[in-house]
């Protein structure tokens, strides 16, 4: 029927964002194309290594006329409280994706924990995006 292909999240600057997923995340660009004709509109897409049917637009909050400043400004106050979205990373083991992200200098607010699903970490990225890394335990 469908599939997912990307999702987004916003960031307050491409470039660190792009360092940040790029570097510490270790993921790869997927495209990064800047569109004069739209105002030097920046398409940008990272994703994980060998899952190459996905990618994460980091796409920058737009003022008008997508948006007036306010809402614009709406958006970064909720980005910097980590109020908008929450991407969930699934890793085979946690604590030893958490150790390698944490070598890289992501900083986590809540350090490989057991839960009934398995267990299960928490940091940001530099806008304030959650990320969720869970390794996932056999229900069945």
């Amino acid at each position: 029927m469908y599939r997912i292909g990307n999702t987004q999240v916003w960031v307050h600057d491409q470039d660190e964002a792009l360092e940040f997923y790029t570097r510490k995340l270790g993921m790869e660009v997927r495209s990064d194309v800047t569109m004069p004709e739209m105002g030097d509109f920046r398409w940008l897409t990272v994703g994980p290594v060998g899952q190459d049917d996905f990618g994460i637009v980091l796409m920058a909050i737009p003022g008008p006329p997508v948006y007036d400043g306010e809402t614009a400004e709406q958006i970064r106050t909720l980005l910097a409280k980590g109020g908008t979205s929450t991407v969930f990373l699934v890793t085979d083991d946690c604590r030893k994706a958490y150790e390698e992200l944490s070598s890289r200098g992501v900083e986590f607010q809540e350090a490989p924990e057991e839960r009934p699903y398995g267990v299960d970490a928490c940091f940001r990225d530099p806008s304030g995006n959650n990320f969720r890394l869970t390794q996932v335990k056999d229900l069945d």
